[in-house]
């Protein structure tokens, strides 16, 4: 049964700014924009919007009444869930330096839960229009990825940690240089005397994964080593990369480099399994350098990431924005270092 627009179970649910926005067919900056700036909008404009907040009877929250004339000091930063059983190490220091970071400038992380697939909108209009959050910053960005497109077009700061994979590059963003990082492994066990040396990455298609696959196949033919027969793949996870990488060592390789320290921890178990010794029979890099690589044994050498060095350009980045919000984008692309321990070493052949 058709529910009355009186009834309790319809008032229930809020009218918000991304409501208004919908039913004046504009964007919630225009929103805004009316009701802080409504000089900015073209009459017609401004009376359709004005006539869908009279409509909906929407009463704007006071913070965001005062979007436009006074910062909220809060940054938004959407949290994605691990899967169960494991831990994001990575992402944990990550979140650290930038917290850390954004307090120094005054400013405070507020966090809010991001689903994996999400295309981001229902998530960063609600803290738009509830929290009058000053800005954004946006990881685990992906191919397809909707989120900078969306913000860009409402005039929402924001900074990406993350490269956009496909499409149109939009606003700043902070990476880290993957394909330099597994360059510099196949260096590093080049000169070990390898020749031998496989790939173990994740299925083709994520942005991260390939630009690690890029390095470790640019060098391997800078050295004019051959890379066909010598990749696998595996999504991050243990059991599933101890079987991935069977093959790799029937085919004779003397070392792999791992797109992640988990990928990594799966060619130990398969290396044990067959009564091999990681770091003397089979050479063993990964990637992240998660507090477990220090623990393993032997230590697993591993390339890391300048996480603190990410925080603080993102912060930067973002502060920049706020205050000029037509600056030319800056993106910045930071060099990863190579950890060696002791599971890497030089090959027999």
């Amino acid at each position: 049964m058709a529910r009355s627009p009186d009834s309790p179970a319809a008032k229930a649910a809020p009218v918000t700014l991304a409501t208004v926005a919908r039913r004046a067919g504009v964007s919630p900056q225009t929103v805004s924009n009316a009701l802080n700036a409504p000089e900015l909008l073209r009459p017609k404009t401004l009376e359709r919007v004005l006539l869908a907040i009279d409509e909906l009877g929407y009463r704007p929250h006071r913070a965001a009444q005062t979007l436009r004339t006074r910062s909220s000091k809060l940054i938004g930063y959407g949290i994605r869930p691990t899967a169960p059983g494991t831990s994001a190490p990575v992402m944990d220091r990550f979140l650290h330096a930038l917290s850390q970071t954004a307090d120094e400038a005054g400013y405070r992380i507020l966090l809010f839960a991001a689903p994996p697939g999400s295309a981001g909108p229902d998530e960063y209009e609600e803290l738009i229009d509830l929290h009058s959050v000053d800005g954004f910053v946006l990881s685990g960005t992906e191919r397809g990825d909707r989120r900078q497109a969306w913000l860009d077009k409402g005039g929402v700061p924001f900074v990406g940690f993350g490269r956009m994979w496909s499409g149109r590059q939009i606003g700043d963003w902070v990476d880290v240089d993957g394909a330099s990082g597994t360059d510099a492994a196949v260096e590093h066990l080049v000169g070990l005397g390898h020749r031998s040396i496989a790939f173990l990455g994740w299925p083709r298609g994520s942005g991260v994964g390939d630009d690690r696959a890029l390095g470790w196949q640019r060098a391997m033919r800078r050295h004019g080593l051959p890379v066909r027969g010598r990749r696998a793949q595996s999504v991050d996870d243990i059991d599933s990369a101890r079987t991935a990488v069977g093959p790799l060592l029937d085919a004779g390789a003397t070392a792999v480099v791992a797109a992640s320290d988990v990928l990594a921890l799966g060619c130990y178990h398969a290396l044990r399994e067959r009564g091999a010794v990681p770091g003397e029979d089979v050479a063993v890099v990964g990637f992240d350098d998660s507090p477990a690589a220090a623990l393993l044994s032997p230590g697993l050498s591993t390339v890391s990431q300048p996480l603190e060095a990410v925080g603080r350009e993102c912060v930067r980045l973002l502060l920049a924005r706020m205050s000029d919000a037509g600056a030319p984008p800056e993106r910045v692309l930071l060099e990863p270092s190579l950890v060696v321990r002791g599971s890497s070493a030089a090959s027999d052949d």
